[in-house]
This record gives structure tokens, sequence and C-alpha cells, in this order.
């Protein structure tokens, strides 16, 4: 108790709220990442005691993963590469004119997903910082094709055209050098290009640019506001709502967490998965991406879920799960903290106070992002032409900072131009999106996989983790198919 009433300081509490606001700027803003707001954070925190400085470096996180998912639901543009899976319904949605309450849902739903979150990073952190430590090149592979498989699921019409647009996420994965052999593939002579194709610009052109297009093939809507219903929203739905998907509440937390726990998995990959996992297990599951509460709420769980997962490596051995955490290590080391198992036993009311922070940012999350939904309001009431010219130059902004690249902008374009074309043949974009982040993943793992074992595929199926993974995806798609066999040897063989 002396740790969570110590946090609500003057000196901590101000820039720990301040902190938060950036993360609702940065997070809505296309481009600009919650990793970037963090890295801009820290060095602010310099002279600050750790645990101030750990606060706005926790607050900006929540905060930034939440308001990516407000651009994401209103112009279908994601403002941070968690905020993905949120398009999909949350943008129908708003074409429904229920835009305010995918939002209201959106905040909630990351509210509670983070209480999940760190509810386990509180009780069982060192077991799943050890289970996360048993996942090695063979189970990584698996997790990848996991993923990679829920591409399959999300997919919207004919599962061809879904297979067609992954294959050419994992094609344009394969851009840049070589893993194994340091020799670059598919550069032409680029310099640019051997760094790889960048997912967030990517991301960016193919649901942001593609949105412009088409608006500027469509002018007669071009004086309309980009939003014409009022947000108006009642508490008593939203709870009713909640209510009626506590299962999904729960179950997509934990596999955000899980997920966010595996070092170099992240959220975007936990709101995937969880995305995919909700569409296959819900008895509505052909009405996801048609804008329905269950494909707001298991991705949005997810994300902030995950960003609890993060931090159990972290502390307890000071690996990083992902490239926010990996800044955070670096800051604790600068404050002369050293993470690790130790770090519960000497610096046990630091920990006490982390924990605090992060319960507490919850609370506040709700009340911030709240005001954040109705600021980006205000702003996206103006007319659509004005709405979209200023996307158009933030999202320009935010792919050239990730590099200080304008390469980085040339992609936007790109996508941008292939994002419409493929909408305009059928092709959807969750796929192609799915194949570029997970590719070098599936790539990397197996080909230093079978470096270890001399070309063999055995490990891949040997182990106890990587077997049930492998198990869980033929459960996954072959599951209906052999019960089918089942019902109709038992009716053919009954009394």
């Amino acid at each position: 108790m002396d740790a969570f009433f110590s946090i609500f300081h003057g000196s901590i509490l101000v820039p720990w709220i301040l902190s938060m606001v950036m993360g609702i700027f940065v997070g809505g803003a296309p481009g600009l990442t919650a990793t970037m707001a963090v890295a801009l954070i820290v060095p602010l925190t310099f002279h600050m005691q750790p645990v101030a400085g750990l606060a706005m470096i926790l607050g900006v996180s929540f905060c930034a993963i939440f308001a990516g998912d407000i651009p994401a639901t209103f112009l279908r543009i994601p403002g941070t590469p968690a905020s993905g899976a949120a398009v999909l319904d949350g943008f129908e949605m708003t074409r429904k004119g229920q835009g305010a309450l995918a939002l209201a849902l959106d905040l909630s739903c990351s509210v509670i997903g983070g209480l999940v979150g760190i509810a386990i990073l509180i009780l069982v952190a060192p077991v799943l910082a050890e289970f996360a430590l048993k996942f090695t090149n063979f189970e990584y592979f698996w997790l990848a094709v996991f993923g990679l498989s829920m591409s399959a699921i999300i997919s919207k019409g004919s599962k061809t055209k879904g297979v067609i647009a992954m294959t050419l996420g994992l094609v344009v994965a394969t851009v840049g050098i070589d893993i194994t052999t340091g020799f670059p593939r598919f550069t032409f002579g680029s310099m640019e290009l051997t760094a790889g194709i960048g997912f967030i610009p990517a991301m960016i052109g193919l649901f942001g640019l593609s949105e412009v297009f088409k608006s500027v093939l469509n002018p007669e809507n071009f004086k309309a506001p980009t939003i014409t219903h009022k947000i108006k929203i009642s508490f008593a739905s939203v709870g009713r709502i909640l209510n009626r998907n506590k299962l999904l509440i729960l179950r997509s937390s934990v596999i955000g967490n899980v997920i966010g726990a595996l070092p170099g998995a992240g959220a975007d990959i936990g709101a995937w998965v969880s995305y995919g996992m909700a569409k296959k297990l819900s008895k509505r599951g052909d009405k996801f991406g048609t804008g329905i509460e269950e494909g707001i709420i298991a991705p949005t769980s997810a994300n902030n879920a995950a960003l609890g997962g993060t931090w159990i490596p972290a502390l307890v051995f000071g690996i990083p799960g992902d490239t926010i955490t990996a800044i955070v290590l670096g800051a604790m080391m600068m404050y002369g903290l050293k993470p690790g198992p130790l770090i519960f036993q000497q610096n046990g009311f630091l920990v006490n106070q982390i924990f605090s922070v992060a319960i507490i940012s919850q609370i506040f999350l709700l009340i911030i992002g709240w005001l954040g939904i109705r600021a980006y309001t205000s702003l996206f009431k103006f007319p659509r032409n004005v709405v979209l010219v200023a996307v158009l130059i933030f999202s320009m902004m935010g792919a050239y900072a990730l590099r200080s690249s304008l390469f980085d902008v040339g992609i936007i374009l790109v996508f941008g131009i292939l994002g419409f074309v493929m909408e305009k043949n059928g092709l959807p974009l969750p796929p192609l999106i799915l194949g570029l982040i997970l590719g070098p993943m599936i790539e990397d793992n197996l080909r230093v996989g079978l470096v270890k074992t001399d070309g063999s595929f055995w490990p891949f199926f040997s182990r106890p983790i990587s077997l049930t993974i492998f198990i869980l995806l033929v459960v996954l798609f072959f599951g209906d198919f052999f019960l089918g066999i089942f019902k109709r040897f038992t009716q053919n063989n009954g009394p």
C-alpha cells in the first residue's frame, strides 16, 4: 500500500498524465507509433526519479496503442501497427453510423484487457517468463505459421484470393538482406531496399492511401463531414455488450498477454491472432468484417493485454518482449536498475510502484481516452477533403520520421496504389499485411532452425511446444472435416 500511495505525488502525477495526453496524440496520428512516442519520452526522464520516468513510459504506451484505433475506426487508417485488426470491423461500424459505439467498446476493452494483462503480470510473471524462454527457433516458426494461418480465417469472400494476397505479402517480405547468406535479394541495386520494406509505411498505404484514392474518384462526398453522426453513447448499452462478450474479452486478453510475453511477438500479432480465433469460434463468424461487436472486442482486448505481457520477460529476465520494452530496459539501466530475477528482492518497492502505475494508468486511460475520442471527433467533422489532406500529410511525415527516408514515403504511394487495385479486384488486404509482418519471422526461424539441425525437420515436430502448436493448426483447419466424418460414421453404425 505504501508503494501504491507513493505514486500520487505531484512530481510523478503531472508528467505521467501529460505523457498519456501525448500518447493519445501520437497514437492517433498515422505513422507515429507507440515505440516512437516512448523513444521521445525517454530523454525527458533523464533527471527524474525512476518511478516518474517509468510512469511516463507506461502511460504513453498504453494510450498510444489505444489511440491508434481512432483513425482506424473513423478513417480506415491504423494509427499504430497494433491497430491493423481494428480496421476491419471498426470502419464498417463507422459506415453504419456506429463509429462512436465502436470506439466506446474499443476504449472499454483496452482498459479491461490492460487490467487482465497486468493481473497476469503480477500473479504469474515468473511462470510465464520461464515458459517464454522455452521458445526456440522451432517454436517461433510454428507460432508465426499459426499467426499466418489467421489470414485464411479473416479473409472475406474467396479463400483463394486470400491465399493470393498472403503469398504476395510473403514475397514482399523477402526483399532485403538474406539472413543466412548476407546476400541482397530483389533489391535491384537499391541501397534503400537492402533494409527491406517496412510494414508500417506499407500498412498506411494499403489501408489509408487506398481510401484516399477511392475518395478522389468519388468527389461528390468531398464537402460532406467525415463524421456525420452525433457522438452519443449510452454507457448502459456498452455495459450490456461487454457483459454478453465477457468470455471473449477474457480469452482475447489471455491470448494477447501470452503472445506479448514471447520476445519479438508483440501486440500486433496478438491482435490478429485474437481476431482470427474469435472469428473461428464465433457462431457469427461469417459476419466478421461487416461491422460486428466481436470484431472490435477481440483485437482491442488483446493489444493492451499484450503490453502487460511484454513486461514479463523484461522484468524477470531482462529480455525485451518488444521494441518498447527494449527502450525501457535501456532506461532502467540508465537509472541504475538491473532487470532480472533479483529485481523483486533488491527493488521490490519500485516493482510494486510499477505495478501500481500500470493499474492506475488504465483508470486514467478511460478518462483521457474518452477526451481523445471527443477531440478527434471534432477534427473529423471538418469536410472530408480537408481531413484527408491532413491525414495524408501526417502519414507522409510519420513514414519519413521512421528512418528519415523519403524512400518510405514512396512506399506509402506504391502500396496505396496496390491496395486500391487489390480492392477493385476483390483481393483482401489483411492477409497481405500478415504475410508482410510474419514472413521474416517464419523464414528466419525456419532457416536458423535448419542450420542448427543440419537440415533435419524432426525437431520442428518432436519438441513438446512445437508439436502442440502443430496439432492446434491441424485441428483449426481440419477439425470440422474430421468431426463430420466421425458424425457420419456414428450415424451409420448406430442402433
